[in-house]
């Protein structure tokens, strides 16, 4: 049977969910802020709806929602996915919502799983754990079925740091980086496809690669499948005053995610590691 799918924040990910609903023949709506992105959502057969996510609600009617939308850049909430939810029917097949495994804060590096208590030390992870306890309110409150995929960082075709890399900017050196971890852009939609239709309600899921590197690691093999000479490296210390406090804020926590209860739905990988999702990225 043909269902209505609907996809908030209808960017990469987004449309890589769309095609695998396509594919099924369903039909799926992509909510997004730009027009001149409505063009490109159209070729790939999906519907376009352009959409100032802080004031335009209620949002359609659908038989499923992903919700891709990242939260303000500032502050310690979500106030754009709490007012969406306000005004929202409990869609029949459930919602699905893209978080990050920032809400389980510095582990030390210690192998954690869902069990994990949520405690994050940066804004973007207070962001999105205060986007998963509205989620849980409103769950609660129209009897919704809800799935929360925490996610780590995320690299495909199109997401590589190549404008970084030919900048020539330093890293941090490799005896200071914690641990990363990282999923391919197709395997997050994948996780996403069969969570929503497998996952227990209110159950929230990691997703990774299980391969743990550092994000020193990463940048050397992007640089070196890119053909970029290798970044310089620099201590903890000095990345504070030259680096980003967005990325600064990486550096900051340490952690190695396991994805054994996605695993468990049936899911696998179609990359097993940075070995192997790297070059297809070309």
């Amino acid at each position: 049977m043909t269902q209505h799918i609907l996809i908030v924040g209808c960017g990469d990910i987004g449309t890589r969910i769309a095609a695998r609903h396509l594919a099924q023949g369903h039909h799926v709506t992509g909510v997004l802020r730009r027009a001149d992105a409505a063009a490109d959502l159209q070729a790939k057969g999906i519907t376009p709806l352009i959409a100032a996510l802080d004031a335009d609600w209620p949002l359609p009617q659908a038989d499923a929602i992903y919700w891709c939308a990242p939260p303000p850049a500032r502050g310690v909430d979500d106030p754009r996915l709490a007012a969406a939810l306000a005004g929202l029917e409990a869609p029949t097949q459930g919602l699905l919502y893209i978080s990050t495994t920032g809400v389980y804060g510095d582990c030390q590096g210690r192998w954690i799983d869902e069990a994990e208590p949520l405690k994050p030390q940066s804004e973007r992870g207070l962001r999105r754990l205060a986007a998963e306890l509205h989620l849980r309110a409103w769950a609660a409150r129209s009897g919704a079925r809800t799935v929360t995929l925490r996610v780590p960082g995320i690299y495909g075709p199109g997401r590589l740091p190549i404008a970084r890399l030919q900048k020539g900017e330093p890293i941090l050196r490799a005896e200071d980086a914690p641990f990363t971890n990282r999923i391919h852009a197709d395997d997050l939609a994948d996780a996403a496809v069969l969570a929503l239709a497998k996952g227990a309600a209110g159950a929230a899921y990691n997703i990774s690669d299980g391969q743990p590197t550092t994000m020193t690691d990463y940048f050397l093999r992007c640089a070196d499948l890119l053909g970029f000479p290798a970044p310089a490296q620099i201590g903890i210390e000095e990345a504070r005053t030259r680096l980003s406090p967005m990325l600064v804020s990486f550096f900051e926590e340490s952690k190695r995610i396991t994805p054994a209860r996605l695993q468990a739905l049936g899911f696998t990988l179609r990359h097993a590691d940075l070995a192997s999702g790297l070059p297809q990225c070309l």
